[in-house]
């Protein structure tokens, strides 16, 4: 039985632009995308018929909540397939803004391609991936990446943004339909913002470029979650040379130019909160 093992990695937002609602329900927005090497694992397999999937986690199940599962479905549909097994470890945290859930079916996506041999293109992936969540696209390519439309819509960068990320995850959930919501008003009466692909003619983006960039939902998210925004504080005081909320939250991060610092800093936020050094990707 051909098997396929796979890491799904997590990604942050640096910068995160909402644009406006759109007819369908959905925001535009703008953003730069960077994958870390915080990862899940996955092990799929053929079978004769079905999708089984199985975690280490409890919230996940064998059913049409699962990004996974909805995966299968899709290529299922698509291409002439039989069955999968899906073994998921989990390492990133869900609700954290980390993307993990959108990574997940991204991989799904491309081991089904690899297992069963059907050389899909990563253009037709990212179509397919665009139908079961706006940030799935991105993990088909994955690295630096700038995002439009509702994230689907990739200009991918020539460098990655380099450093050590310390990603800070308090124990809260951030439910993202609630924190768009709380931005009808402010849209209502804004102009419409710079879009980050206005930014970089050259395609090249680092430290000394992102310092004055910013996550919108800071600006509901902080005073709801004062506790977050605190973090954030945190992170400068201790030397990073950018911090932001990542998607909606609750994850905070910084990327520091600093081992010692950035060593420091985990010792300072661990074990009170899930805490990891990574690097992108």
């Amino acid at each position: 039985m051909k098997t396929f093992k796979i890491n799904s990695y997590a990604k942050v937002n640096v910068g995160l632009k909402i644009l406006n609602k759109r007819s369908d329900g959905y925001h535009n927005i703008s953003t730069i995308f960077q994958e870390i090497d915080l990862h899940d694992e996955l092990t799929v397999s053929k079978k004769i018929r079905g999708c089984q999937f199985s975690s280490n986690v409890n919230w996940l199940h064998n059913d049409q909540n699962n990004l996974c599962v909805i995966a299968y479905n899709h290529m299922k549909d698509l291409y002439d397939i039989k069955g999968i097994d899906i073994v998921l470890t989990k390492n990133i945290s869900r609700g954290s803004g980390l993307g993990g859930g959108s990574s997940n079916a991204a991989a799904v996506l491309k081991s089904i391609s690899k297992i069963y041999d059907l050389n899909v293109s990563d253009e037709n992936l990212i179509e397919i991936g665009s139908k079961i969540g706006a940030d799935v696209p991105f993990f088909i390519k994955g690295s630096t990446q700038i995002g439009e439309g509702i994230g689907e819509k990739l200009i991918g960068l020539k460098s990655k943004i380099k450093g050590w990320y310390l990603i800070i995850t308090p124990d809260l959930t951030i439910d993202t339909e609630w924190a768009y919501s709380q931005f009808k008003n402010i849209l209502d009466n804004a102009t419409l913002p710079t879009k980050f692909s206005d930014l970089f003619s050259e395609k090249v983006v680092d430290l000394d470029t992102i310092k004055f960039f910013e996550n919108d939902f800071e600006s509901v998210v902080f005073p709801t979650y004062p506790e977050i925004g605190a973090i954030k504080k945190e992170l400068f005081a201790l030397g990073a040379k950018f911090a932001s909320l990542s998607g909606s939250g609750s994850t905070v991060f910084g990327i520091f130019d600093d081992n010692a610092k950035v060593k420091k800093a985990f010792s300072h936020f661990s074990p009170m909160h899930k805490a990891y050094i990574a690097h992108s990707i």
